[in-house]
């Protein structure tokens, strides 16, 4: 295998366990963290989700502006723990069965990973953190929303991925800022073992070609955006085996494959060197991925959506 393919199946690796990690925790998730309680299927629902992408976007590209770098990394450290506890508590509860403990593991974990990332801001360890928090978003997410709330998502933060790679080009300017802050919102993936995190000096300049390429980098929503059709069909499915198998964890699974085969494409422009957006590819493979799939083991059209009007 070319060197230049490594950093590739790194990225492809990630996705899969992550998504795939999204899928085994769902289950252990209350229902209280339903974003929209039992109206899982409304249209609307999404809508809602990419207003408030939107309008943190933009507050963020704001702060970066006209404050100084660390007030937004603090808040983003902030907004990490407190994440890292929601997707941490259940999951520690499920096996140990003692509230108390659960609760005090989870609450160390969300002060000492930010701690760690503040102090030891290493690429595997914002790989590390930002996989177990993605697999937790998704999954969190995945069964708030039903399926065709999902596939609404996927379509419009699509296009609005398109919009602001190529067109606005704000998404560059935002990753370029993230990097300098050395978070897990962009996840690493070095071209060389010796590569070190510490000396990037942001993402611009090496788009622009004033620096070589040390690493690849992949938006930590091009993992976690895509992860949420499959974790919702394992949810919302009909229950029934096929040859032997769960029908809608094999549905998810197909999914999951159609997401790999966009993000294979996807590196393929990627490798050229210019920044691309990554949902309108990987956000086209699951759902592809998922309606093949859906066909060959449900036998029907009807893509196991629910209009609840």
């Amino acid at each position: 295998m070319k060197q230049k393919y490594v950093p590739v199946v790194a990225i492809i690796c990630i996705m899969v366990i992550t998504q795939m990690l999204a899928l085994s925790v769902v289950n252990l998730y209350p229902q209280e963290y339903k974003a929209f309680g039992e109206d899982t299927d409304n249209p609307l629902n999404p809508l809602i989700y990419v207003a408030f992408i939107i309008i943190f976007t933009g507050i963020m590209l704001l702060v970066m502006k006209y404050t100084k770098g660390n007030f937004i990394q603090y808040a983003l450290l902030g907004i990490i723990g407190l994440t890292m506890f929601y997707v941490f508590y259940p999951v520690l509860f499920h096996f140990t069965g003692i509230d108390g403990v659960s609760l005090i593991v989870a609450l160390g974990t969300a002060i000492i990973v930010p701690y760690v990332l503040y102090k030891f801001p290493e690429w595997y360890v914002v790989d590390g953190v930002g996989m177990i928090m993605g697999a937790g978003i998704a999954a969190i997410l995945g069964f708030s929303l039903g399926i065709l709330p999902v596939i609404i998502l996927l379509s419009v933060l699509a296009v609005y991925d398109a919009i602001s790679v190529y067109k606005t080009k704000h998404m560059i300017s935002l990753a370029d800022g993230i990097v300098k802050l050395k978070l897990p919102v962009l996840l690493v993936i070095p071209k060389k073992l010796d590569y070190t995190f510490f000396k990037e000096e942001g993402l611009i300049q090496n788009i622009d070609g004033k620096k070589k390429r040390e690493a690849m980098f992949i938006g930590l929503g091009d993992i976690i955006i895509p992860g949420i059709l499959p974790v919702s069909a394992s949810i919302y499915l009909p229950a029934m085996m096929i040859g032997g198998f769960y029908a809608p964890f094999v549905v998810a699974i197909g999914a999951i494959l159609g997401a790999v085969c966009g993000l294979i494409v996807l590196m393929r422009f990627v490798l050229k060197g210019n920044p691309q957006a990554g949902l309108p590819l990987l956000n086209s493979g699951v759902i592809l991925g998922y309606i093949v799939t859906y066909m060959l083991v449900y036998q029907n059209t009807s893509m196991g959506i629910t209009i609840p009007w």
